[in-house]
């Protein structure tokens, strides 16, 4: 008897480029509305500005690992992936239901997080943590943060800024966060605090730390660290400029072009402070390696 076998070989690439096309299709039906409500409201504030851009370096990251991720081992973790895949499904529905924009924008970070452990297991999280997590910068700080700190933080800065002007001479006080110097009188708003500076400064600083990717754990804390002081003090430069500029050219420059160029001044040195101490510590460290 002659038997005969029909035998079919799928080809397994296509099948996964078949598998995740779908997965990314169905990402994309769900967030792409997401994000771009954000980029016609949210995102349009100076505040929250940084979202847009956080959200291109995710997708370059994710690009930049895809190999990482497509070749870990298949060993999937579906309790936990499920758990995580839920619960970020059920965080997607109450955002878009209530219009909560922490929540929905929370959602991603889990439902990514699942989908990857329950089709690929822990090792393909492993290889795609931080473009997961860096999500996170694109959540707009909730309100009950922003109106817990900002006050303080105002506060802070108020005396801070008039002491210093105060010793080097100027004529200036302050009653609460309103700061008087000659004949002029400048309310320190809350835009002023720093606090969503001090966010996109941590969001440029941790991916700064990732791609330098050092060996050393101590230098990568100390450089974490450092993002939240470095803000805060560039932001009392800030302040104290816009208080200089009104002081010496009038309130109309304090608040028009030069007020935004200051903003950059403040940015840029928090970078120019970042990286001097990223400096500090190759030099360090060089130093130490050539000596033992």
């Amino acid at each position: 008897m002659l038997n005969l076998e029909t035998k079919h070989n799928a080809d397994p690439t296509v099948s996964t480029t078949a598998g995740w096309s779908v997965i990314l299709l169905a990402l994309a039906a769900m967030y792409v509305p997401t994000y771009w409500a954000a980029a016609d409201s949210t995102w349009q504030s100076e505040d929250n500005a940084h979202g847009a851009l956080v959200l291109a370096v995710v997708f370059w990251l994710f690009w930049r690992q895809r190999k990482l991720i497509s070749e870990s081992p298949v060993d999937p973790s579906k309790a936990l992936g499920g758990i995580s895949f839920t619960l970020g499904l059920l965080f997607y529905v109450y955002g878009r239901t209530l219009e909560s924009r922490s929540f929905e924008f929370l959602s991603p970070v889990l439902v990514i997080s699942g989908l990857l452990l329950v089709i690929k297991g822990r090792q393909a999280l492993k290889a795609a943590w931080f473009p997961v997590l860096y999500l996170l910068f694109t959540i707009p700080l909730p309100a009950v943060v922003v109106d817990t700190l900002t006050a303080p933080l105002k506060q802070w800065i108020s005396v801070l800024v008039v002491n210093a002007l105060y010793i080097l001479g100027y004529p200036i006080s302050r009653a609460g966060v309103m700061i008087s110097i000659g004949q002029y009188q400048l309310l320190v708003a809350d835009a002023c605090s720093g606090l969503h500076s001090m966010f996109s400064m941590a969001a440029i600083g941790t991916l700064y730390v990732y791609l330098r990717n050092s060996k050393s754990r101590f230098h990568n804390a100390v450089m974490l660290a450092s993002m939240i002081p470095i803000s805060f003090l560039a932001n009392i430069i800030r302040v104290a400029l816009l208080v200089l500029i009104t002081y010496y050219l009038g309130d109309e420059a304090g608040q028009g072009i030069l007020h935004g160029a200051a903003g950059m001044v403040l940015m840029l040195f928090s970078l120019a402070c970042l990286f001097g101490i990223d400096l500090l510590f190759s030099r360090y460290a060089k130093a130490k390696r050539l000596a033992g």
